[in-house]
This record gives C-alpha cells, sequence and structure tokens, in this order.
C-alpha cells in the first residue's frame, strides 16, 4: 500500500520485465508450498501438532516474503484505489494512505477470522486421519494450480 501511494509500485507497469520476474517469483513460492504439502513427511496446514514458537521477526518475514511476492495487490493498489481519490479533495497522499489502510483493516479481519475458525477445522480434521490426507493433496493441487495460472497469466 506504501509502495503504491508513493508511486514505487508503478515501476511494475511501466517495466514489464519487473513484473514478470515478481510473477514468476510469486508462482514458484506456491510451488515450494505445494511441495511443503505433499512431499514425504510434508507438514499439512490442518494437521494439529506442538510447533516450536517462531520469533515474531521470522512470522514477520514470512508475512512479509508472502505479501511482497504477490503482484495482484499491487495491481489493485494501482486499479483500484486511485478511482476513489479525487484531486479536489484534499491530499492525493493522505487519500491513498486511508484507503490504503481501510483495506488493510478489512483484510486484516477477514483473515483474523478465517484464523480463528481454523482452529475449529483443524480440530475436526485432527478425528479424521482420512480427510487430513485428502486435504494434504488438495491443498498441493490447488498451490500447483495456483502457480501454474500466475506463471502463465500474461500481464494486464
Amino acid at each position: 500500500m506504501l509502495c503504491a501511494a508513493f508511486g514505487i509500485t508503478a515501476l511494475l507497469i511501466a517495466v514489464p520485465y519487473a513484473y514478470e520476474a515478481l510473477r514468476i517469483a510469486g508462482a514458484l513460492y506456491l510451488v515450494w508450498l505445494a511441495w511443503q504439502t505433499v512431499r514425504p513427511g510434508g507438514r499439512s496446514p490442518f494437521q494439529v501438532k506442538a510447533l516450536p514458537q517462531d520469533s515474531p521477526c521470522k512470522l514477520f518475514t514470512m508475512g512479509f516474503v508472502t505479501n511482497l511476492l504477490n503482484p495482484k495487490i499491487a495491481l489493485l493498489y494501482l486499479s483500484l484505489l486511485p478511482q476513489f481519490i479525487g484531486a479536489d479533495n484534499g491530499s492525493v497522499l493522505t487519500q491513498s494512505l486511508v484507503l490504503g489502510f481501510v483495506q488493510i483493516v478489512i483484510s486484516v479481519s477477514v483473515n483474523a477470522l478465517i484464523a480463528l475458525s481454523a482452529g475449529s477445522i483443524a480440530v475436526f480434521l485432527a478425528r479424521r486421519p482420512t480427510w487430513l490426507v485428502l486435504q494434504r493433496y488438495l491443498m498441493g493441487l490447488v498451490l500447483t494450480g495456483l502457480a501454474i495460472r500466475i506463471a502463465t497469466d500474461a500481464q494486464r
């Protein structure tokens, strides 16, 4: 959001190779996630097990890299939000930041509900081992499909 507000993400539009590099990096990241899900001894997102506690720095870095490798959010900020910004309504930068923060608050709220629901889903799946195996392969298939879609998607 800050990159879009300050015009940095316009680089993705102006330099097609920058967008392509980001798109391919995002697709490769999804393939890596898919492999982590389906590989022998792989981890399942719904598998209930004791995990070592990650540091806040590691968790922040994981979230940052995930968002950084998502070119679609940059395009959202570049294509959707500007239509709600008017030069006669005050500072364009302030309007961009306010709209971006509203989008972030909504996204955080939705993701928090999903995270809270994941606990109930995990308990349900833990009691049914067949579901755990099925969902691992389904998750791997979905991630691979998304990676293929991103890798073959033409720049818009």
